[in-house]
């Protein structure tokens, strides 16, 4: 629920997919560290997902492979379905 909620309609559009098809088969190691990134601010978190897409890698290094993830999921959503 907290991916959905998140403040910025962005996040919500960004987190909200992936939590519902990608949180089922993370391990906990990997659950807590999205736990983690969902305390972190909306505003802070927006662009080191957005500046993955030109391969720049901003953000704690905590977050790095998670970020990958998200960013990897969010830019297959947008391909046009052929």
């Amino acid at each position: 629920m907290r991916s959905w909620r998140r403040g910025m309609k962005e996040m919500d559009l960004i987190l909200g997919p992936f939590s519902d098809s990608e949180l089922p088969g993370l391990s906990d190691a990997e659950v807590a560290v999205y736990e983690r990134l969902l305390e972190e601010n909306d505003q802070d978190i927006y662009p080191w997902i957005t500046a993955r897409l030109s391969g720049q890698r901003p953000g704690p290094a905590e977050f790095s492979a998670l970020l990958d993830r998200i960013t990897a999921f969010a830019a297959a959503r947008l391909q046009p379905k052929s």
